[in-house]
C-alpha cells in the first residue's frame, strides 16, 4: 500500500487523514474496537460468513482505500513536504552561451543560500528555473534535480503538488477576508487538526516580523506591505506544504528579515533569497553569483564574512532603531 497505510492503525490513518472515516462510513466498515490495529489487520477479522453476507472483496477494499486516500491529497493539496531533502542544479549556460561557472550545486533540506548580482543580471530566472524544476528547457538550459533523480511530473505540472512557495517583493491580497478567515481557510484545507492554535500560532509569528502590529479581526486588504509580506511568511513557514522557498529581495519587505529567515529555516524548508543586501548575502550559508544571465560562482560564507556580519548586524540595529524614532516622531 501506499501512504504507508500498511504501518499506521487506524487511529494513526484518521489522525492524519480526517476525511478516512468517510470512506469507512460509506463502506460500512465499522473500525470501533480496532483503531489499534492497520486497516489490513482490521479487514482479517471477518469470518468468511461475514465476508459473505456482506459482500466484501478484501482485497478490492485495500486497493480501493489507498486510492480514495491518494485522491482526496490530491484534490484537497496535501502534500508530503518531507519528501525533499535536497535540490540539486546542474549547469546550463549564460546570455552569450558560455557553460556557467559550476559543476553541480546541492542544496540539503534546512539550508539557506543567497542568490546576489546585478540588477537584470538573472536572479528572477534562476528562482524561474527552480520553480519549474527546469529540465534543459528554458532559454539558460539548466536541469533542476530533486532528491538526485529527475522530478517527478506532479512537481512540474500539477497545482495540487506545489514544490515551491513563492514570496514576490509585493504581496496584493484580493480577498475581501478578515486575517482569521483568511488563515482559517487555508488551515482547513491543509486539515489540520487545531485550526484555532495554529491561526494564532501564525499572526504571533507574523507580528514577530511586522513593523507594526495587527489582530485577527483585520481585513487583509487593510493589511500594509510590510504586515502582508509578514503573514504570508509565517504562513508558509507553517501551513505550506511547499518544501522550497523562494524570496525576491526580502530587505524591501519592511519586516524583520532575520527572524523571518530564522522561522522559514527553523521549519524545515529549503530557502533561497535574491538580495543585494550584505547582511541577509552573509547570513546564508553559501551565496550564488549572477552574471551575464548565469551562475558565476559559489561561494561558501567564510569564518571572516561571519565576523564582519556581526559588525553588519551591529550597525543593522542602529538603523532600524533610528527608523522606528522616526516613526514614532523622536528626534534623532
Amino acid at each position: 500500500m501506499e501512504n504507508n497505510l500498511d504501518r499506521l492503525s487506524i487511529e494513526e490513518i484518521i489522525k492524519k487523514y480526517p476525511f478516512a472515516e468517510s470512506f469507512f462510513e460509506e463502506n460500512n466498515l465499522d473500525t470501533e474496537g480496532f483503531k489499534d490495529k492497520t486497516f489490513i489487520e482490521f479487514l482479517k477479522h471477518f469470518t468468511d460468513e461475514e465476508i459473505e453476507d456482506m459482500a466484501l472483496d478484501l482485497n478490492k477494499l485495500v486497493i480501493d482505500f489507498d486510492e480514495y486516500i491518494k485522491q482526496m491529497k490530491e484534490f484537497l493539496g496535501i502534500q508530503e513536504s518531507s519528501g525533499v531533502e535536497t535540490l540539486t542544479i546542474l549547469p546550463g549556460q549564460d546570455k552569450s552561451g558560455n557553460k556557467e561557472g559550476f559543476d553541480v550545486l546541492e542544496i540539503k533540506k534546512s539550508e539557506m543560500i543567497a542568490i546576489v548580482g546585478p540588477t537584470g543580471s538573472g536572479k528572477s530566472r534562476l528562482l524561474a528555473d527552480i520553480e519549474w524544476a527546469a529540465q534543459n528547457d528554458t532559454p539558460t538550459k539548466r536541469t533542476v534535480l530533486i532528491n538526485g533523480e529527475s522530478p517527478d511530473k506532479k512537481w512540474r505540472f500539477s497545482s495540487n503538488n506545489k514544490l515551491v512557495a513563492q514570496l514576490s517583493q509585493n504581496m496584493n491580497f484580493v480577498m475581501d477576508l478578515s486575517v482569521k478567515d483568511f488563515l482559517e481557510l487555508h488551515a482547513k484545507s491543509r486539515m489540520v487538526e487545531n485550526i484555532d492554535e495554529t491561526v494564532d500560532k501564525i499572526i504571533k509569528e507574523a507580528n514577530k516580523l511586522a513593523g507594526e502590529q495587527f489582530n485577527i479581526d483585520t481585513q487583509i486588504t487593510a493589511l500594509s506591505g510590510g504586515q502582508s509580506r509578514a503573514l504570508m511568511i509565517a504562513d508558509t513557514a507553517i501551513l505550506s506544504s511547499s518544501p522550497i522557498v523562494l524570496i525576491d529581495e526580502i530587505e524591501n519587505a519592511g519586516i524583520d528579515r532575520k527572524k523571518a529567515l530564522d522561522l522559514l529555516v527553523s521549519s524545515d524548508k529549503i530557502v533561497l533569497m535574491a538580495t543585494h543586501d550584505p547582511t541577509l548575502a552573509l547570513i546564508a550559508d553559501r551565496r550564488i553569483v549572477i552574471k551575464n544571465g548565469g551562475i558565476f560562482n559559489i561561494l561558501d560564507t567564510s569564518e571572516d564574512e561571519k565576523d564582519k556580519l556581526e559588525e553588519l548586524e551591529k550597525m543593522d540595529k542602529i538603523i532600524q532603531e533610528m527608523r522606528r524614532a522616526l516613526r514614532s516622531g523622536e528626534k534623532l
